[in-house]
């Protein structure tokens, strides 16, 4: 079955017209997809997590997209000061979408200068050899959004890309973006997939790539509300060099198949990486993800926290692996998961890794899996709180201080309220613990 469809996937490629320029660059993630051992129950890296809804679709590449949104989808976008673009079902949406400073441009739009920053950076970060799903968005490639900021310079203003699916039957939308930062540049960038309707059952293959050059400075924020019949693929690949920075938020809740990987290579000595992430995954929902830190010099810093609330009979998977190279001494790299299971049903399967072969660092990892604590349920029971609000006060303390790190106010308060929102599905049960 895993032949066939990476056959069929194949003639789905084929089937569309790209952008001409962009020929060889679809051509090497074709001939990578298809050389990839298709991923099974034995394969570590998708062990808990099966690939069966992939398989059993019959997938066509989305269609032109609306004009438009609902006023109910409209009502999801977040209220900030930004360089907005929307794509609904992998399409451009001009009516929503923002007038753009020089520095961002869409592929089909990019002139011969912008065009030469692409073909030198596409598919440089992400090794098609090693990740399948970046493989086939290569191999699909159509659009994408590249994000170039030269040397010394800085974005006013953060980078907005939303990504919208609001189809009912299985349609693929392959989404791109590459992000280039020269020395001593500095950017922000938010990445937000939702869908228009809870019958989506729309799947998302999406891969971001940054460089990010000596002195630079990137935050990078990722985050995935979709519908629960929805499946995402998303990867998100980084090279940091000589005294970088790269400062990563990420949060998702779960749906039929959500697999995001991070991979992120220590390249400058100096370089530095924040990586901070929420799952919240409820019902039968399910979300894996994978995050991989290469420490191939010295004098680095990783801190990777990872904070995930499991309720009702979902399941979550995190792997974390810091891989610390023989050449890479002084180095300093923590990494954290802390789960919280809300029911009897829930379920997760977290793996820490640290794989040392230098003998100057630093290093510490742990991971811990709890319930909620009984004794503060009856203290705030107690004193006249219910229990039901009890539970998501204590669910949303359990990942609220990873939020409040979030450096762009808009975006910190735009997400207060929804999570506290998918924890008491009322907003009877969140009033005393959004704070605007």
């Amino acid at each position: 079955m895993s032949a066939v469809f990476q056959q069929y996937a194949s003639d789905l490629a084929q089937q569309q017209f790209g952008i001409s320029w962009l020929a060889d660059a679809r051509d090497g993630g074709l001939s990578a997809w298809k050389e990839h051992a298709w991923p099974t129950r034995k394969t570590e890296a998708w062990r808990y997590t099966s690939l069966l809804p992939v398989e059993n679709e019959q997938w066509q590449l989305s269609e032109s997209s609306a004009e438009t949104l609902s006023q109910e989808a409209l009502s999801e976008l977040i209220d900030m000061d930004a360089y907005r673009l929307v794509f609904i079902n992998g399409q451009l949406c001009e009516p929503l979408s923002s007038e753009l400073p020089a520095e961002v441009v869409t592929f089909a739009d990019a002139n011969s200068e912008q065009q030469a920053v692409i073909k030198a950076h596409l598919s440089k970060v992400a090794n098609q050899q090693k990740h399948l799903f970046a493989a086939l968005n290569s191999g699909l490639l159509h659009q994408g959004v590249l994000l170039h900021v030269g040397k010394n310079q800085r974005l006013d203003k953060p980078v907005y890309l939303v990504y919208v699916n609001d189809k009912a039957d299985a349609q693929l939308a392959n989404t791109r973006v590459l992000i280039t930062l020269e020395t001593g540049a500095e950017a922000q960038v938010i990445e937000h997939y939702f869908t228009s309707t809870d019958q989506d059952r729309g799947w998302v293959n999406a891969l971001t790539e940054c460089s990010i050059a000596e002195n630079a400075s990137l935050h990078h924020y990722r985050v995935n509300l979709e519908s629960e019949q929805s499946l995402h693929t998303g990867g998100i690949h980084a090279t940091l060099a000589a005294n970088a920075r790269l400062n990563g938020f990420t949060l998702a809740n779960g749906s039929r198949l959500k697999r995001i990987d991070y991979h992120i290579e220590h390249l400058g000595s100096g370089s530095d990486l924040q990586l901070n992430g929420i799952y919240l995954p409820r019902h039968q929902q399910k979300v894996d993800y994978h995050t991989c830190v290469e420490h191939a010099v010295p004098h680095c810093t990783t801190s990777e926290v990872f904070r995930g609330v499991i309720a009702d009979s979902a399941r979550a998977v995190f792997n974390g692996r810091i891989h610390i190279h023989q050449d890479a001494q002084k180095t300093l790299a923590e990494m954290s998961n802390r789960n919280l299971l809300t029911s009897d049903q829930a379920q997760i399967n977290t793996k820490p890794e640290l794989e040392i072969y230098a003998d100057d660092v630093r290093c510490a990892h742990g991971a811990t899996v709890s319930q909620l604590n009984d004794e503060a349920l009856f203290y705030m029971t107690s004193r006249g709180i219910s229990e039901a609000e009890a539970r998501v006060m204590l669910s949303f303390g359990f990942v609220i201080e990873l939020v409040e790190g979030v450096a762009i106010e808009a975006l910190q308060h735009w997400l207060r309220p929804r999570i506290a929102h998918m924890f008491g599905q009322s907003d009877q049960l969140t009033r005393h613990i959004i704070h605007e």
